[in-house]
């Protein structure tokens, strides 16, 4: 209904243009807001403020104008014009009872859109160095990442999910000598242990295989082992190839998966990273100095020049960055979003700076990035910070195996991703309404129990013999409006790259349900009032199943 009622603002505007009150190149923006209480309708626009200034005439009288210019319709029972010119819009009951009907008719597809036109969009997600196992922080990234994919599929991009394995580098070498020297017998602290070695458990577990001369698959790649303690080139790949099936049993335990698996590698074995390099040297966007080659950031907006190619001759970690998401807009990708931490921040400036000074037609703000800070794990009212396979941090798997997949995902994509994120293990495994997780998934499998219990009484859901005009009080009313926002909601968290907005519009759906639920038995006698109070009821269920499967989170039919 929402954009029902933008179509006859739209309609309003131009009418008030024909007849002069409004200029004819007014065009603005129209929003419609929720309102915080019943009693000033379901809706309300700021349209009346946004245009008196251009009209010279009081906003309230603005306001009374466009009311009057609102063509006749069924969805507005009355208008309110409120404070200093806000429009309060009230929907007749009928109107608001329609958004049933369509929730049941559509299922899986209602607050589904083509506003994307199958663009196409790659989101990277991830992209962890294969250097241990998957961190929370990167389990975050997974929750964001993967939400941010179905949320746009959901509107309709044509989504590729891409992973990029940093298999290069200096931390490569730094994993191949601490699994060497597992192998030779040293733990950490011995003389000889790496300066900047890997101190987890999972170090021993690659050495053990590695001189049992076993075998690891990942996702396109196979290696097995030589078991010489002196080969450093085997004993990296060995241990890049453990760690990258780690890796994908832990996406695979988070129900994530990637339509693309990208190697940093590749793109100095292909001499992608060369090539970048000349042709910015060739476009005059670098100079040397201090015995470094410089790229002329501060053309682009950056703060200062960045090296790019050090006196040692080996690159700074933007350059192969700038190399690959060239490879990406040479894929034909117009739209390219990252998903990353937040200590990325200081790189996005440089990428595309370096992309810009490429000059092969990328825009300026391309690409875009979702940046996503730290979590903290707390169990007990005390912080966890270790996890023994791990050594130094709590792996993704540690909170899978203890709170389970779905409050996983749900509890690391709540929050925007922007801010700090507090991991309550007690919370996420408590069976509490204060468990956002256990009680949006109890509010699905209650609903899925009405249907049930009408089947064991011998009373069937019928849509046809229900009268939705019943469902008149005040928790029916906010429930339907609740379900009515969904589409709303799935829009404007698909434009503003926001998948935490479908967690908490799920939370108080749940809380909407549960009101009703509690307040109104649906097994009564009366016919078309019991099939009204089924059909609201399956109607939540459904969209609370389309909500949590945005969110990769199951919906249970019973608890």
């Amino acid at each position: 209904m929402k954009e029902q009622l933008i179509t006859l603002l739209e309609a309003a505007v131009s009418t008030l243009k024909t007849s002069g009150i409004l200029a004819n190149d007014a065009a603005p923006r129209i929003h419609l807001d929720r309102t915080k209480s019943k009693e000033h309708g379901d809706l309300a626009t700021n349209l009346a403020l946004m245009l008196a200034k251009g009209a010279g005439m009081p906003p309230r009288d603005l306001a009374a104008k466009l009311v009057e210019a609102i063509d006749d319709n069924n969805i507005i029972a009355k208008t309110e014009i409120a404070g200093p010119g806000f429009i309060n819009f009230f929907f007749n009951d009928a109107a608001a009872s329609q958004v049933v009907e369509t929730i049941l008719a559509e299922k899986a597809n209602f607050g589904r859109f083509q506003l994307g036109c199958r663009e196409k969009v790659q989101v990277e997600f991830v992209s962890a160095n294969p250097t241990g196992p998957l961190h929370v922080g990167h389990g975050r990234g997974a929750a964001v990442g993967d939400s941010l994919c179905r949320l746009l599929g959901a509107v309709g991009y044509d989504v590729t999910a891409e992973f990029y394995y940093n298999d290069a580098g200096q931390q490569i070498n730094n994993l191949g000598l601490s699994t060497q020297s597992r192998i030779q017998g040293l733990s950490p602290g011995d003389t000889g242990w790496p300066e900047d070695g890997y101190r987890g458990d999972y170090i021993q577990d690659i050495a053990n295989d590695y001189l049992a001369k076993a075998s690891v698959s990942a996702k396109d790649i196979e290696v097995v082992a030589s078991g010489d303690a002196n080969d450093m080139d085997d004993i990296t790949r060995f241990a890049v190839a453990y760690l990258r099936r780690e890796q994908d049993l832990d996406l695979k335990a988070f129900d994530v998966d990637f339509d693309v698996y990208f190697l940093e590698s590749s793109l100095y074995n292909e001499g992608k990273v060369e090539e970048t390099v000349e042709t910015l040297i060739n476009n005059d966007k670098t100079y040397q100095k201090d015995g470094a080659l410089w790229l002329k950031t501060t053309d682009y907006g950056d703060d200062k020049d960045r090296v790019m190619r050090k006196t040692d001759g080996g690159y700074t970690y933007f350059v192969p960055d700038v190399a690959y998401h060239k490879n990406k807009w040479e894929r034909g990708f117009t739209r390219v979003i990252n998903e990353q931490g937040a200590d990325h921040h200081s790189t996005v400036t440089r990428v595309r700076a370096g992309l810009q000074a490429l000059d092969v037609g990328i825009p300026e703000a391309w690409p875009e990035y979702v940046l996503h800070q730290m979590v903290m794990v707390m169990r007990g009212g005390e912080e966890v910070k270790i996890s023994k396979r791990a050594g130094s941090y709590v792996t993704l798997r540690d909170l899978i195996e203890e709170v389970g997949r779905d409050a996983t995902r749900f509890f690391l994509v709540s929050r925007r991703p922007d801010s700090q994120l507090t991991f309550d293990i007690d919370l996420a495994t408590s069976q509490s309404n204060e468990n956002p997780v256990y009680y949006i998934q109890y509010a699905h499998a209650r609903s899925c129990s009405v249907e049930r219990k009408l089947a064991d009484e011998g009373k069937p859901f019928d849509l046809s013999k229900a009268d939705l005009t019943l469902l008149s009080s005040d928790e029916e009313k906010s429930l339907l409006k609740a379900l009515a926002h969904y589409p709303v909601m799935i829009k404007a968290a698909a434009e503003k790259l926001e998948p935490h907005a479908v967690a908490t519009y799920l939370k108080a759906l749940a809380a909407d349900y549960h009101s009703f639920y509690n307040a109104h038995k649906v097994l009564v006698d009366d016919e078309p009032l019991r099939n009204a109070r089924a059909a609201i009821s399956l109607a939540t269920r459904q969209v609370i199943q389309n909500g949590l499967d945005i969110l990769g989170v199951s919906a249970p039919e019973k608890m």
